[in-house]
């Protein structure tokens, strides 16, 4: 391990650490990350990316922390208190904090999803508790040659097992209000729909609670939104509510489970939005069948508190609600907001499993 400037009163931790990849390297990622810890959010945790890029981001700050290089994440337990500790994966690209700010490069999609991989063999060695993404760019990690539509489907093709065992995994996009968990995600709107079947409609519920046990919910209340305008109004509007989603409720209330639905997706958000002590929610989760669907309530109420949490994963994973900002990138006036209740978030989940 190599400090990068002296510190002193070294701190003890028990437990795997929790990682957080930098994300893009010429987005608001590295950034993001020093300010979390500049603020306390980030304690014990260890950074997956590139030691140049983090120190190029650490000039951003009005407060410049001294950064520790690890040879092993396991060495979080020994940097010292007020030290951000960095762990460097083999094989990086080169000259990444040479690269400007905010525009779409190969090499910073090719480093983020290498921070990823490394990220994810750990988990996989049970060498880490959870993982934090910072945000990456789509369009930098085609550039680079992945084909992947982003975060959720690239970490569920690295927690594959070794017996070719792809898991199922959902997106839940979170705040203190609202939480709300998807059917589908990134795909078209028209092969959205095609989708939509009863076993994917089970599936998701059953994901989703197992994930609010995790949460400390022994009998999570789980809504469940149509994807027609008023729920189909009784098939005037379209027979998916009909013929897929009651179908798949009616399985899971008569495993006595707390499912309802579905409802008319245009009031239902309203219902489950909890703001103690005038208005608690009536559920504790939302199921949308759509990404649009499910993603603009929360996205509405505020991106600096969302996280985005990918359920099903045999490991934690949450990530901020905001993308790379390349508009900001660069400027020093990123708000790592959105980061730190991401990383609150998955300690709590960490803590969920370790309890299950």
């Amino acid at each position: 391990m190599k400090l990068a400037s002296p510190s002193s009163n070294p701190i003890s931790r028990e437990g795997a650490p929790l990682l957080l990849t930098m994300g893009d390297p010429v987005g608001i990622g590295p950034e993001i990350l020093v300010k979390a810890f500049i603020r306390g959010g980030l304690a014990g945790g260890v950074v997956i990316g590139d030691v140049q890029v983090m120190r190029r981001a650490a000039a951003l700050c009005a407060e410049r922390p001294p950064l520790a290089v690890l040879d092993r994440v396991e060495d979080a337990c020994q940097v010292p208190d007020g030290t951000l500790a960095i762990w460097q994966p083999e094989g990086l690209p080169t000259g990444l904090a040479q690269l400007p700010w905010g525009a779409v490069h190969a090499q910073a999609g090719a480093a983020a999803v290498s921070c990823i991989e490394a990220a994810a063999a750990l988990l996989n060695q049970r060498r880490a508790s959870g993982l934090v993404t910072a945000p990456i760019h789509k369009e930098a990690i085609h550039a680079a040659g992945v084909n992947f539509p982003g975060h959720t489907e690239l970490l569920q093709h690295l927690a594959t097992g070794s017996d070719g065992q792809v898991p199922p995994v959902r997106m839940m996009l979170a705040n203190e209000a609202l939480r709300v968990v998807l059917v589908t995600i990134h795909v078209g709107l028209r092969q959205a729909i095609d989708m939509l079947d009863f076993d994917l409609v089970v599936s998701t519920l059953r994901i989703t609670l197992q994930a609010m046990r995790r949460f400390g919910l022994t009998r999570p209340r789980i809504a469940v939104a149509g994807l027609n305008p008023h729920a189909g109004e009784g098939g005037l509007f379209g027979r998916e509510e009909i013929d897929i989603i009651r179908p798949a409720v009616e399985l899971l209330q008569a495993e006595g489970e707390a499912v309802s639905g579905p409802y008319a997706p245009d009031t239902v958000f309203m219902r489950a939005r909890h703001m103690p002590p005038h208005h608690p929610g009536e559920f504790d989760a939302v199921v949308a069948m759509t990404h649009d669907h499910g993603l603009i309530p929360v996205k509405y109420l505020g991106v600096e508190e969302g996280v985005n949490v990918t359920l099903g994963l045999p490991w934690v994973r949450t990530s901020p609600d905001h993308g790379t900002a390349f508009d900001l990138a660069g400027t020093g006036r990123a708000d790592p907001s959105s980061l730190e209740a991401a990383v609150r978030m998955a300690r709590r989940l960490v803590r969920g499993v370790q309890a299950a």
